[in-house]
């Protein structure tokens, strides 16, 4: 049976879903000496795992020349328009948006067609509500990739995407509480779950790294296939390492 939490969940992605499919637009996008899915997907606001469902991608390496399809708005390029001012007015920088259309001339005409890319991530947007595996604001992904900074730095991008993985099964789980923010700070007979929050390392700023496996996870990529737990495999804690081991990144343990 699906639970009660489950069951809104599958409702909400499944409405997005349906609005996402009339309501995005694809351009196309050729890749250039350089580029990977995560540089890509940061200049197109989007992630590896979307990038790699929309074009079918079944493994991390794409080559120059390929072309990949993304979810960017296009424009009309109107008298008076410069490239400058399509940027600016459209809160991105002027290289990105050479970038992203290839155009590396300064002269536009009128009745063009450009594609905007995405644009960078903000704090200070925090109410407007995401889709992903599970509901998700703008700061409950800044507290998740702090999580993951807090947790995995210098780690390997694999072992930041299951830090995040691990909050996003446990806020699915009817186990734990269910949303981000409750799970990070939940306390247990008056142990915090989370050492950061503890001795104040989830306050530091997050990388683009960090956002970016945050997000990943919150649409959907585990490489834990479910796991709950982590630690450092330095640990003497005996009940952590009686549960079965999913995932093993370099010291970083990960269990169901």
């Amino acid at each position: 049976m699906i639970n009660s939490k489950k069951l809104k969940i599958l409702l909400f992605t499944a409405a997005m879903t349906l609005f996402s499919a009339h309501s995005a637009k694809a351009a196309s996008y050729t890749v250039s000496s350089g580029d990977s899915l995560y540089t890509v997907g940061k200049l197109f606001n989007t992630n590896t795992y979307t990038l790699k469902a929309d074009n079918k991608l079944s493994s991390d390496i794409i080559y120059p020349g390929q072309v990949l399809s993304v979810r960017a708005k296009d424009y009309t390029v109107k008298s008076g328009d410069t490239l400058y001012l399509i940027a600016k007015n459209n809160g991105i920088s002027l290289s990105s948006l050479r970038k992203t259309n290839n155009y590396w001339t300064d002269y536009i005409y009128p009745g063009q067609r450009l594609i905007i890319p995405g644009t960078s991530y903000s704090v200070n947007s925090t109410s407007q509500t995401h889709y992903g595996v599970i509901p998700y604001t703008d700061s409950d992904l800044d507290l998740l990739a702090r999580l993951v900074h807090a947790e995995a730095q210098g780690e390997p991008y694999k072992a930041k995407a299951a830090v995040a993985a691990v909050v996003v099964n446990r806020v699915q789980s009817s186990a734990w509480p269910n949303t981000i923010r409750d799970v990070i700070y939940q306390r247990v007979n008056g142990y915090y779950q989370f050492s950061p929050v503890l001795n104040g390392m989830i306050n530091q700023a997050a990388t683009s790294e960090d956002r970016q496996a945050a997000l990943d996870a919150l649409n959907g990529y585990d490489p834990t296939n479910g796991a709950q737990f982590y630690f450092d495999d330095s640990t003497k804690n005996t009940w952590l390492w009686s549960k079965p081991v999913a995932l093993r990144v370099d010291n970083m343990v990960f269990s169901y």
